[in-house]
């Protein structure tokens, strides 16, 4: 049985959708990132960058102690080794998996992050122009690379599906408030289409559409504190002693 600490955002669904394709049992462990469950100290323990997700799995391969794994892609990684499913056995095919894979973690994930952060960001933060267009351009060459490469393969890292369109798909559904037009990149929203319509996806996405934060109902003093615990975050103090 795996635990997931989970929110509903692109990085948590990565993980659920896998699961779910897999068909395998686990449960979900609820990681409000906006009320602070990521800075927890029992959090803190499985995940060290304070970020959501995180999985625990109580039965690993060797028989001993749960083991824990943090960041999506290292978690997709270890689930599909584990369950010998969406990870090519073959040298080749495995290695164009986890250059996919990085590719994301590294690039797909972070550039689309924060082009959405400043895209949402009011006028009263100052003016957010240029940060805007730098991570809109940006994301827009993110669909590009895909395109190109959805152009010579069916699926992002070849031949067959695998956790490198898992761990990408969830990132591009909200291309509308990225600023883009999928309709501008055919081979893509072909891949997009069809990833889409598997249900094991739309299980996953869907997971945990009951969590959620009403920050209306929040004091202007709350919602301050708020963002000053989980936004322009510094270097956390490490224990004085073991």
């Amino acid at each position: 049985m795996y635990d997931v600490h989970y929110w509903p955002t692109p990085n948590g669904k990565k993980v659920t959708i896998l699961l779910e394709e897999l068909g395998t049992p686990y449960n979900v462990v609820p990681c409000n990132i906006g009320k602070g469950d990521q800075f927890t100290d029992d959090f803190l323990r499985i995940s060290p960058n304070n970020r959501m997700p995180a999985l625990v799995d109580h039965a690993p391969a060797d028989g001993g102690e749960p083991i824990s794994v943090f960041e999506s892609g290292a978690i997709m990684w270890y689930v599909a080794e584990k369950e010998g499913r969406f990870l090519p056995r073959d040298v080749r095919g495995r290695a164009k998996v986890h250059e996919w894979l990085i590719w994301q973690m590294a690039n797909q994930g972070p550039k689309t992050g924060e082009c959405g952060h400043f895209r949402r960001l009011k006028d009263s933060q100052g003016d957010q122009s240029y940060a805007v267009t730098r991570f809109t351009d940006e994301v827009n060459r993110m669909y590009g690379v895909l395109n190109t490469q959805l152009y010579y393969h069916p699926y992002v890292a070849g031949d067959e599906y695998t956790i490198a369109d898992m761990i990408c798909y969830p990132w591009t559904v909200g291309w509308e408030a990225q600023g883009q037009d999928i309709n501008d990149f055919k081979h893509f929203k072909r891949w997009f289409e069809e990833i889409g319509a598997r249900p094991a996806v739309q299980r996953g996405m869907t997971v945990g559409s009951d969590l959620g934060n009403d920050f209306s109902k929040l004091s202007d003093a709350e919602k301050e504190a708020l963002r000053k615990l989980l936004y322009n975050q510094r270097a956390r103090p490490a224990p004085d002693e073991r």
